[in-house]
């Protein structure tokens, strides 16, 4: 599985992260680590990237994720249509 971690939104204090194995691509955030000072650690958090990673892999081997279907669309709702 390759793993891609990107840049570290301290507001959130989290990292987004993008899984992909073969053709299926999953991302998601995953919460980001801490020294004791507050400070981001970047280690610690590629080492709880790869505990997730263990359980996305496990998800993706059962089939419960999926690439979104290309015919989806984020669509505007039609005027004077509920939304």
């Amino acid at each position: 599985m390759k793993i891609k971690i990107g840049k570290y939104d301290s507001a959130a204090r989290v990292v987004p992260v993008t899984f992909t194995e073969g053709e299926l691509i999953h991302e998601r955030s995953v919460n980001a680590c801490h020294a004791d000072d507050g400070s981001y650690d970047a280690a610690a958090t590629k080492d709880r990237v790869a505990d997730v990673a263990r359980g996305v892999a496990v998800k993706m081997g059962l089939g419960l994720l999926e690439n979104p279907s290309p015919d989806i669309k984020d669509e505007e709702p039609a005027a004077g249509s509920a939304a």
